[in-house]
């Protein structure tokens, strides 16, 4: 038995051993999927197949990150060839090969999700259809929904979830060829613009055909329609030769509200009829008490494959409910066990996981855990590249890697002031409309005319009562000082030297230091927090560049053909564009060892692909899982195909399976909104799971005398009965 077939069970070695044609592997939570992937991989090596000729594809960079990893620990080889990557990066690798073809440039800059609802505000004006309460993140999500082909534009009479209303067609046009005269992409861009590529160019696909003979994906149940057509396409079933193979679990199919389409395991099989499918069941993380309450409860969803978890890890303890006074009482309890269980268990706080299902239910237990000195971190928050002082370093170099990128150069024109008022910059840009050019063309053209009164304040002018001087240089030359700045340092970037050295100039030469004091009233405590994040940015670029191991982190790939080891300014941008888009929440919610002692309190949908020994889900009541949206839009969504009731079922199915050892749910007598309390009843989903399984905590509030515990079914139809209407 070869090192990559060790301690496999049957069904695994069976994946593992089964390379060519295509092949379906139904993984069940905590079934040994990852180990089966990488195993499957440095058995393709043994074989003799060329690492160059295997595409692995996950959905984050600290998923392909962890595969290339084992599968390097397992065969002892450099990995120089081979191909594990995102999606997204995966596209990015043929656009930075192909994209000429399209009439763009190779140098693109690609948007994250405030460039683009920047892109989108400016397209909505330029058509007159922009106004105060324009929401542009449903503008975002429209632009986007008809770019991937999940809405089409129709009248507005027409009727169906998928129409959209033609009134912003005008505006999608006009964004679509901002996005052209830009060269800039937005992330859909990144897989439909490689489908566009390879259904006009056959010559092109043909290329990447025989570059990618053995094709493996993970997580296949969170594939979009958009990603599916991509995989088709390469994998080419009407050739007859496809080496694909599949991993998922439909069981665990949670993300349909970002794109994830559940059908695609129907496509798979309709498109590829003589498919092996394997069947991962046996549990290698959780007691068989909490794989027969997950089983118990996915049990009800209909649409699904038929499968039974199972697990040799013995019977554990039993699932205990609680049913607090309200919220308050539920943080209380859920932080008392916390700290009763770190001493009695010798457990860890990093040991906890909370999961919930709403953002609006973190505050109780926030303070709960505060009041406690419970250590903890939040799912969610801030990204680092978030900040406004981290955008403007990082728009300087987009702009300085891409002039044509007018999002960021309107962002950084006045950052620091420099005197280029908004009427001359309206100027510019009507220079630019006029002659299909970016607007930095447009200012270049009237820097060489001679003519900044164009775009600058007039020198005789006041900036204005209360506005901060004009920082730098004299009034009346921004447009000329602007122009050289990014001429310069385009020279300086794409010279000798080291990346982090340059940024490190950039700020120096901006006097962002001094920008700073202007802007928050020489409060220096605020400016020097806001210059150490722009400090450790520079850090990071500096770590990046002396890592001998980058190219495993740059977007050109996981080592592969394509990676040609730049350590430069594109690969840099590009790089971080990819990394807060795909795994910017998932790598604040990993227990990693910065992060070690601290109880991890996410959502349920941030907490997928995690375990913990000990789990609490809290508020499982009607109306949070399922949510009462779900309830609200279930006739429309089940009418597009999807069941909503299904997948909250699913959703809470991902949360008790995240459990090893132990499982504790609260559900609330009554919860605090809008300032008044309203009752609540427990989730149906809890009378889903076997009774015997539960135990009931005692409560001084399940009743004014003292009666013997109630088993879990008497419970669960007293609480029906009690909130009958």
């Amino acid at each position: 038995m070869s090192n990559s077939q060790i301690e496999l069970n049957e069904p695994q070695l069976k994946a593992v051993n089964q390379l060519d044609g295509a092949i379906l592997i139904i993984a069940g939570a905590g079934s040994g999927k990852t180990r089966v992937i990488t195993c499957r991989i440095a058995h393709m090596l043994e074989k003799g197949i060329p690492q160059s000729a295997i595409l692995a594809l996950t959905f984050t960079n600290k998923a392909a990150r962890e595969m290339e990893t084992r599968v390097k620990e397992m065969t002892g080889k450099k990995l120089t060839n081979l191909t594990v990557s995102t999606f997204h990066a995966f596209g990015v690798k043929i656009l930075r090969e192909e994209i000429e073809v399209l009439g763009y440039r190779k140098n693109f800059s690609i948007y994250d999700s405030t460039d683009r609802c920047e892109l989108i505000k400016e397209s909505l004006r330029e058509c007159k259809l922009y106004g105060e309460k324009t929401n542009l993140k449903k503008m975002e999500s429209l632009f986007s929904n008809i770019k991937i082909g999940r809405y089409k534009w129709g009248s507005a009479t027409e009727t169906g979830a998928n129409i959209a209303d033609n009134v912003w067609e005008k505006a999608y046009n006009e964004y679509q060829n901002s996005l052209k005269v830009y060269n800039a992409l937005d992330f859909d861009d990144l897989l439909t613009l490689p489908i566009n590529i390879f259904e006009n160019h056959p010559e092109i696909l043909e290329k990447y055909r025989k570059r990618c003979r053995y094709i493996l994906v993970d997580e296949f149940q969170d594939t979009s329609l958009v990603q599916y057509r991509l995989l088709r396409l390469l994998a080419d079933p009407e050739g007859g030769k496809s080496n694909i193979c599949v991993v998922g679990d439909d069981d665990q199919s949670i993300y349909s509200w970002r794109g994830a389409n559940y059908d695609n395991l129907l496509l798979f099989e309709k498109d590829f009829p003589d498919l092996l499918e394997i069947k991962l069941e046996q549990n290698y993380r959780s007691t068989s008490t909490i794989l027969e309450a997950a089983n118990g409860l996915i049990s009800h969803n209909t649409n699904r494959k038929g499968k039974t978890l199972w697990s040799g890890n013995g019977e554990g303890k039993p699932i205990e409910l609680s049913y607090p006074e309200d919220e308050s009482a539920e943080a209380a309890f859920i932080a008392e066990t916390i700290k009763k269980l770190r001493f009695t268990e010798n457990l860890r706080f990093d040991d906890f996981g909370v999961l919930l299902r709403t953002n609006n239910q973190f505050d109780c237990i926030e303070e709960a855990f505060l009041a406690e000195n419970i250590p903890y971190r939040v799912s969610g928050g801030f990204s680092f590249f978030e900040r406004k002082e981290i955008r403007d370093v990082l728009s300087y170099l987009r702009v300085i890697a891409n002039h044509h990128d007018d999002v960021n150069l309107l962002r950084i024109i006045n950052t620091p002031r420099r005197g280029i008022g908004k009427a001359g910059i309206r100027n510019a840009a009507e220079l630019a409309k006029k002659n299909h050019s970016s607007i930095y063309d447009a200012l270049y053209r009237i820097s060489l005319a001679k003519q900044p009164e164009l775009i600058n304040e007039h020198a005789a002018e006041p900036a204005g009562r209360g506005s901060p001087p004009v920082h730098g240089k004299e009034h009346g030359h921004g447009i000329e000082e602007f122009i050289e700045l990014i001429q310069s340092s385009r020279d300086e970037f794409f010279g000798a030297g080291e990346l982090s050295k340059k940024v490190r100039n950039l700020v120096d030469k901006i006097d962002y230091w001094g920008y700073l004091l202007n802007e928050h009233g020489k409060n220096e405590k605020i400016v020097s927090w806001k210059y150490a994040n722009i400090k450790y940015l520079i850090e990071m670029i500096e770590n990046w560049e002396n890592d001998p191991e980058h190219s495993t982190e740059a977007l050109q790939g996981r080592g592969s053909p394509l990676d040609n080891l730049d350590k430069g300014l594109y690969a840099y941008l590009n790089r971080i564009s990819l990394l807060t888009r795909t795994d910017g929440e998932e790598d604040r919610n990993d227990p990693s060892a910065k992060n070690r002692g601290k109880v991890n309190l996410m959502t349920i949908h941030a907490a997928k692909g995690l375990e913990f020994p000990v789990v609490f889900i809290a508020g499982a009541e009607e109306g949070i899982i399922p949510h009462e949206r779900s309830l609200e839009d279930e006739d429309s969504s089940i009418s597009q195909g999807t069941n909503p009731i299904e997948e909250e079922r699913r959703l809470f199915y991902v949360a008790i399976t995240r459990a090893r050892d132990k499982l504790y749910i609260t559900s609330c007598q009554k919860r605090n909104r809008r300032e008044s309390a309203s009752e609540r009843s427990p989730s149906p989903f809890l009378s889903e799971i076997p009774p015997e399984l539960i135990k009931l905590q005692e409560s001084d509030n399940l009743s004014a005398e003292e009666e013997p515990m109630m088993d879990a079914e008497t419970f669960f139809k007293t609480m029906r009965e009690r909130f009958a209407k």
